[in-house]
């Protein structure tokens, strides 16, 4: 007996099997009696064990966690997600391991049953480092107007001077060092600007997260390095979100762009970019409630964010490389709270994490 449905919503087109198959993120359906009805290739591998043999198999049985049958009753009751980072599974024949857990109620509330989604410690979105980010990005747009008022008008100045001085050289060969004068000072106006400029007004309409995707990695390949390939790992059941094709391009592709030279500058492993697509239920971002999400998970096996910049990461400026300027991550989260979405990242050596929430065509009101 199949217990699987024969169609998950939203996804008329695809079986559960060949969807969910193909995710890297372990997926179990419980039933009302919270019993295993479905699961996908990845939990079987968590669980190691066939889905013959998991299948109606109560889940305490599978997951040992002292705190799951609350959450599960919780997720039930709310009809409601809820994500739990750190639940310390005991898992049958192996030794207990740290996961972050996404339950998610299956449409309609006398249905009793729930999805759960599993995933290694700090990859899964973090709905407090959310508010705390976009808190942040208003306190750093009021901080660096500021600054650029006091920068700027002594820049004027300066570029005038050398203006003026350059005219009263007999030397023609000295006005190379006037030059150069203007030139730096034109570059941190037009840095400044960069970091100020609200940019243009997003043209909003449906667009495929894929479809993006696929133009990053075709804008980056021919930088990437020997031997780096970007992998996909994408949700064919995504719906088209509600965007600028062209701003969310470049948001994405200073992520991705991040994630390659992370990959290329600091770590002795062979180099791995991943691209990931989720959907994502019942989300708050910045005080809104959506019902569905996407999710946009760019990762790599780089050595990790340093620990002292974790906190200020998406401030301007800041950049934990020598060459790099430190507005790109910057600039994506400004892109990104425009369509009223957010970026989050959990890092560790060997797996960083820049997750953007993004809401879904079907969301805009």
């Amino acid at each position: 007996m199949n217990n699987a449905p024969e169609a998950l919503p939203g996804t008329a087109d695809f079986s559960p099997r060949s969807v969910l198959d193909t995710l890297r993120t372990a997926v179990l359906v419980v039933d009302a009696q919270r019993k295993v009805s479905y699961l996908n290739q990845a939990a079987e591998e968590l669980l190691g064990a066939s889905t013959r043999q998991l299948l109606g198999q109560p889940l305490d049985y599978l997951l040992h966690d002292a705190a799951l049958g609350a959450i599960v009753s919780e997720t039930v009751d709310r009809q409601q997600a809820i994500l739990r980072h750190d639940l310390d599974f005991g898992l049958p024949g192996s030794p207990s391991r740290h996961f972050d857990c996404w339950l998610t109620p299956l449409d309609g509330a006398q249905s009793g049953g729930l999805i759960i989604e599993i995933a290694a410690t700090g990859t899964l979105g973090d709905a407090q480092r959310e508010s705390h980010l976009l808190a942040q990005q208003e306190a750093n747009r009021l901080m660096l107007r500021g600054l650029a008022h006091e920068i700027k008008n002594p820049l004027g100045g300066l570029r005038g001077a050398a203006q003026l001085l350059e005219r009263e050289l007999a030397d023609p060969d000295l006005t190379e060092y006037t030059q150069i004068i203007i030139g730096e000072a034109d570059r941190l106006k037009n840095l400044i600007d960069r970091m100020l400029s609200p940019g243009p007004t997003p043209e909003m309409a449906p667009v495929s997260v894929h479809e993006v995707l696929e133009r990053v990695r075709a804008l980056v390949a021919a930088d990437l390095p020997p031997g780096l390939d970007i992998e996909c790992d994408y949700d064919p059941s995504l719906p088209d979100l509600w965007g600028d094709r062209e701003q969310l391009i470049q948001a994405l592709l200073n992520l991705v762009r991040n994630a390659v030279q992370a990959v290329d500058e600091g770590s002795s492993r062979p180099g791995r970019v991943l691209l990931r697509t989720r959907v994502r239920r019942r989300v708050t971002i910045a005080g809104r409630h959506h019902r569905l999400l996407a999710q946009v998970d760019v990762i790599d096996n780089g050595p990790g964010v340093p620990e002292n910049l974790r906190e200020q990461i998406f401030h301007p400026l800041v950049t934990g490389r020598t060459t790099g300027t430190g507005l790109g991550l910057s600039i994506a989260q400004s892109l990104i709270s425009r369509h009223e979405g957010c970026i989050n990242f959990h890092s560790m050596p060997g797996n960083t994490v820049f997750s953007v929430l993004l809401p879904l065509a079907g969301e805009r009101r």
